[in-house]
């Protein structure tokens, strides 16, 4: 899948996107994105993985703490990565256009990017955290890349059609479950809502250090990467990139859709998107979060809700981009933007250093609503540090790694003064 198309790019001169090719409203929107990532994943980096998906499983769930998680729920799980994912999708296109443009093919490098965002994605998930996408993201732009030159219409229908085998595998799953065989779904079961024993072996394993972390994480990442992303997530990133080509090629990603367009899909949004994803949540919590029908049937309403959400989310940026309300703010946004990938790495080594046993250990005790204080904390801390070091350097640090990686070739990093 990863293998370099037969051509020769020897001669190919490639540089990387200067800062005046930039469109600043992808940038901010990225940005919006990453930040918005961080509310669903400090659950993980601080609980019990089973807790994501279960919250009845670990951890207090009363009072502030029960907010946090059901405002997160509603308001944020699925709906930042739809939205990455679909800029993910842009940007293939946005590099397509530009090499075009120019006369330069850029299939060698598109595979090299992604055979770099493929490694860098492994050594995050195996030494750092479980919870990595991209390797998703990588195994998706092998396949999403194909599509670069298919039509608007097209696109759409395809990343729809994406979507709904994603959708239809875990429907069908969760429907078949009352036939599996006993042992089968009590393991599942177990695995979802562990014992107190199982939590315990978690927790010293998370506190214990690097050697216990990684013997602990090592087997969920190798499951989630042979299962969960053949099974769910290729299909739903790989539909969301689709959609975000289309986007892009309308120039809706830019902010050149029609008012009434973004107004509508605002209105989608809190018409169509909110009720289905609180619909979700109903069902689950008066279910008593039973395991097979919460994880695969009662999610599939939160599925479609979050991507009309991501949408709506879209489109309000956009607006306030349009009338230029959001000031300095947008700027920092943008800085986060442009340094997405040293920003996604750094939110996990601020919080495995809190969470994790490598670190101060707070793992299992942090709870909900304190989880909340500590992902306004770094956002604070990505919108101040981004722009400082763009105005100073060109690429994020990991952005500069995988851009020398990627044109097999130095990048300068110190902006000309």
């Amino acid at each position: 899948m990863l293998a370099f198309p037969l051509m020769n790019t020897e001669k190919i001169r490639y540089a990387p996107v200067a800062e005046g090719d930039r469109i600043a409203h992808l940038d901010t929107l990225r940005g919006f994105a990453l930040l918005g990532i961080l509310v669903m994943n400090i659950q993980s980096f601080s609980m019990p993985g089973a807790a994501y998906f279960f919250p009845t499983a670990y951890g207090d769930l009363t009072g502030l703490n029960y907010w946090a998680w059901h405002l997160a729920d509603i308001f944020a799980r699925r709906k930042f990565m739809t939205i990455f994912s679909m800029l993910f999708g842009a940007g293939i296109v946005l590099m397509h256009e530009r090499a075009e443009a120019r006369g330069r093919g850029w299939t060698g490098l598109h595979y090299r990017r992604i055979w770099w965002l493929l490694v860098i994605g492994l050594l995050h998930a195996y030494l750092l955290w479980d919870g990595d996408i991209l390797v998703a993201y990588a195994l998706c732009g092998t396949v999403m890349f194909l599509f670069r030159k298919v039509r608007p219409g097209r696109l759409v229908a395809a990343g729809l059609l994406f979507l709904a085998v994603g959708w239809g595998l875990m429907l069908m799953a969760g429907l078949s479950a009352p036939h599996w065989p006993p042992e089968s779904l009590a393991e599942f079961n177990a695995q979802w809502l562990p014992d107190r024993e199982t939590i315990d072996g978690i927790l010293a394993d998370m506190r214990g250090g690097w050697a216990s972390e990684i013997r602990h994480r090592a087997p969920e990442v190798l499951q989630i990467q042979l299962f969960f992303i053949p099974f769910n997530m290729f299909w739903r990133a790989g539909g969301c990139m689709l959609l975000g080509m289309a986007l892009f090629k309308w120039g809706w990603l830019q902010g050149r859709g029609r008012t009434r367009s973004y107004l509508a899909m605002i209105a989608l949004g809190l018409l169509a998107g909110v009720p289905l994803t609180a619909y979700t949540v109903h069902l689950q919590e008066t279910s008593g979060w039973a395991p097979a029908d919460s994880f695969f049937v009662h999610s599939q309403y939160a599925y479609w809700g979050s991507v009309l959400m991501a949408l709506a989310y879209i489109a309000v940026v956009m607006l306030l981009l349009r009338a230029g309300v959001l000031g300095a703010l947008a700027r920092r946004l943008a800085a986060v933007g442009r340094m997405a990938l040293t920003n996604y790495l750094a939110q996990t080594l601020i919080c495995t250093t809190l969470m994790l046993g490598h670190g101060f250990g707070l793992f299992g005790s942090v709870p909900r609503i304190w989880q909340t204080v500590i992902v306004v904390a770094i956002w604070g801390l990505q919108l101040v540090w981004s722009p400082a070091w763009l105005g100073r350097f060109r690429f994020g640090p990991a952005e500069w790694l995988w851009r020398s990686l990627s044109y097999m070739k130095r990048q300068p990093m110190r902006l000309d003064r």
